[in-house]
């Protein structure tokens, strides 16, 4: 086995640091190759003056001109304005917020060059709060650089360190010859050209003067796309849409880093050892607790939930640690398949834990778990952080000693005082909701020595491929891709607010048939920003506009013991109408709910709309999701959330949803605290780049495998000491 990819960065120094250094920190910029790939957000081109009767309104240009006139005005709203004449037409520029820096630079007299938008005004057109300095030296040689920065760190400081700090990284090639030649784009760029070129690209570039910026991008499949004619703002748009050949070379380098990582964390799990769960039953005349399982359900298994459970009882057979993933849609029942791991576990004579991210949810897995597990002789421990003192210390007991075979709850599971007598198994729900930290605690309350527990992390929301192949690559992952028979389809509408009362009198007509209701509110107090209906006002109004029906309030500040009466009472079908914020978003299983109202539908992402529709349709009844939508002047539909309602419309698919998040949200949001400390792909995207994807992947094992020593260096460029999430 080739060594280990160290990952390790460079001290920092102990000396008192500059506010700007302390900015640098703040933006992670710690390393000469940190600040080398801290990459320009956009550009600005002050290497030409445009003339104002050549510009065009709405144009972003550069004019030079003589200040004639600057004052300062007391209308409506205090301001400066200054004119500027360049010799073909006059142009104001308005500032509504300044210093007096600004009016002894803008003086009447003075020669200044401004960068700004152009538009047409009242009198002569204008430009808001251009830059400015005072006109005189040559122009740039080439496009100005704009980053992002933090409070403390001017653009011009920022620019000087990311100089410096290009001109010192090593960035000499860690990728092998052979693999570069036959790859990546052509012309071959080395990675400090790309690298001084994005920071610095020049003008003649950008005219297409230049034979290396030749305006073709190729991809590693060997197609090639045209960009827009030789024309400046063609290229910038290259730039913009990450096309340019420099920017793929950072695609390339950054995704190999990546997979280079993942697949040394899968080769160092792969030298750890775990318990082999054997069943006692291979000893002993009688079934073994995950057959009497099997025997004692209430429905029969899927095609799907039958062929993941081999996958796990597998992986449990072997002395190497499981780490799958487990994902199925909304109600597949990923449930069941994680009792059925955990009764193999304890029949081997180990514990299991089981933990969640809310309580509801935890309670909602205890309740099930409880009901299937308890006949066969099996003690399961509750543990929650607002559990009672007693309580609690009886919990702890039971587990120390072995006497629960099973211990389910929250982050209260990792807490120090949980002691396990021999923990071999950890599943955890939801698993994107937990940080690394605190995986990596569950997997640390196994006490046998040099062993690990086995791990099975569950998601309801189903990962799209290219998502799979890169921040997955170090988990084997199973799919139940079919719903259990007898699952109802959930007719979707999306409906204007202005319909609020066709909208209750449907819950009227529901209520009537002796149904019940969900009506979901993304806030639960009036916010000054948005006009939002609450959580409390909808409660009040729905409470008056039904009487005689049971309305109840459910949300995340209400104290314990009153979210479980709530929650108690519409389990029980006592209550006809449960108003809540999304807690209910996982882990709520009524099958007498059939339909789900969704306030302000617009302001959900899509993964959480799909899982707040996948509270109804669990049961026989026909059922509806209603997303309720509001286009008044503070909540304007905007193209993002008209792609969200679009796809709930379109597909009750859960892998089909999740492949449109992504397209709209980015890898970033949609992984959630899965890569707590770990960091995103900045550069790649992986909508478009599963062909650079799908390279990295196939080199990655040679890289480790032939150029060990290549490897180290390259993941400790991109990665710095930010590989200890691989261990999670």
């Amino acid at each position: 086995m080739p060594p280990a990819v160290k990952v390790a960065a460079q001290a920092v120094p102990k000396a008192a640091k500059t506010q700007a250094q302390k900015a640098l920190d703040k933006l992670g910029l710690r390393r000469d190759i940190d600040l080398a790939l801290h990459l320009p957000l956009r550009y600005e081109d002050e290497t030409r003056i445009t003339r104002l009767a050549d510009a065009r309104d709405g144009e972003m240009v550069q004019i030079e001109g003589l200040i004639t006139n600057s004052e300062i005005s007391f209308g409506p709203r205090r301001q400066l304005r200054v004119t500027l004449n360049d010799g073909t037409d006059t142009c104001t520029l308005r500032f509504l917020n300044f210093y007096p820096s600004h009016q002894k630079t803008l003086s009447v007299g003075a020669r200044v060059r401004a960068r700004g938008e152009l538009r047409g005004g009242f009198v002569s057109r204008e430009m808001v709060h251009p830059s400015f300095k005072l006109a005189g030296g040559d122009l740039p040689g080439a496009l100005t650089p704009v980053y992002s920065t933090v409070a403390g760190l001017p653009q011009a400081y920022l620019r000087k360190a990311v100089l410096g700090g290009v001109a010192r990284a090593d960035l000499n090639e860690t990728i092998p010859a052979a693999h570069l030649r036959n790859n990546l784009p052509q012309p071959m760029w080395s990675l400090r050209e790309a690298l001084q070129f994005l920071h610095n690209p020049t003008p003649d570039v950008a005219l297409g003067a230049s034979g290396r910026a030749a305006p073709t991008a190729h991809s590693p499949l060997g197609g090639q796309r045209s960009t827009r004619s030789d024309e400046r703002g063609g290229f910038l748009a290259d730039f913009q849409d990450h096309s340019h050949p420099a920017w793929q070379r950072l695609k390339a380098e950054e995704l190999l880093a990546q997979q280079l990582s993942q697949l040394e964390a899968r080769r160092v799990r792969a030298a750890m050892r775990a318990p082999p769960l054997q069943s006692s039953a291979l000893q002993n005349t009688h079934a073994s607790l995950h057959d009497q399982l099997l025997e004692r359900l209430p429905f029969r298994l899927t095609d799907a939930q039958q062929r993941v459970g081999a996958e796990i009882a597998a992986d449990l057979h072997k002395n190497v640690p499981m780490h799958r993933l487990l994902q199925g849609d909304v109600g597949s029942g990923k449930t069941v398949v994680a009792a059925l791991a955990a009764a193999r576990c304890m029949d081997a004579g180990w514990q299991c834990a089981l933990m969640a991210p809310t309580e509801i949810l935890a309670e909602q897995h205890f309740r099930k778990l409880i009901t299937w597990l308890e006949p066969l002789g099996i003690k399961t421990a509750w543990l929650t952080g607002s559990q009672k003192a007693k309580e609690r210390r009886e919990a702890l007991a039971m587990i120390a000693s072995g006497e629960a075979g099973l211990v389910v709850g929250t982050h209260a599971v990792i807490q120090d005082k949980v002691m396990f007598k021999n923990l071999a198994l950890a599943i955890i729900d939801e698993q994107h909701r937990f940080g690394v930290a605190q995986r990596l605690a569950l997997r640390y309350k196994m006490t046998s020595d040099g062993d690990e527990p086995h791990l099975l992390m569950m998601t309801a929301t189903p990962i799209p491929r290219t998502l799979a192949m890169s921040y997955y690559a170090d988990l084997d992952v199973s799919t139940i891709d079919e719903l259990p028979p007898g699952r109802t389809a959930i007719v979707t509408k999306v409906v204007n607010d202005s319909r609020r009362d066709e909208v209750i009198e449907r819950i009227r007509s529901q209520i009537a048939e002796g149904r019940q209701v969900y009506w979901v509110c993304p806030l639960i107090e009036e916010s000054e920003v948005l006009d939002l209906t609450n959580a409390t006002e909808t409660h009040e109004a729905l409470s008056a506009a039904l009487p005689g029906a049971l309305v109840g309030l459910l949300h995340s500040r209400m104290p314990v013991a009153e979210k479980k009466a709530v929650m108690g009472l519409f389990n029980d079908g006592v209550m006809a109408v449960l108003v809540s914020t999304t807690v209910i978003e996982v882990g709520v299983d009524v099958p007498n709910a059939s339909l789900m109202v969704i306030e302000h539908a617009e302001r959900f992402g899509l993964s959480q709309l799909h899982q707040l529709r996948g509270r109804v349709g669990r049961g026989a009844a026909a059922s509806a999701c209603v997303l309720l939508y509001s286009t008044g002047d503070a909540t304007r539909l905007g193209d993002t959330a008209k792609a969200r309602l679009k796809a709930m419309l379109e597909t009750n698919d859960g892998f089909e949803i999740a492949r449109r998040d992504l397209e709209i949200r980015g890898p970033g949001e949609f992984l959630g605290a899965r890569q707590s400390g770990a960091p995103l792909l900045r550069f790649a995207d992986l909508a478009l780049d599963a062909a650079w994807l799908a390279w990295a992947r196939a080199l990655a094992p040679v890289m480790l495998d032939q150029h060990a020593a290549l490897a180290e260096r390259h993941v400790l460029r991109w990665l710095g000491t930010k590989g200890e999430y691989l261990k999670a």
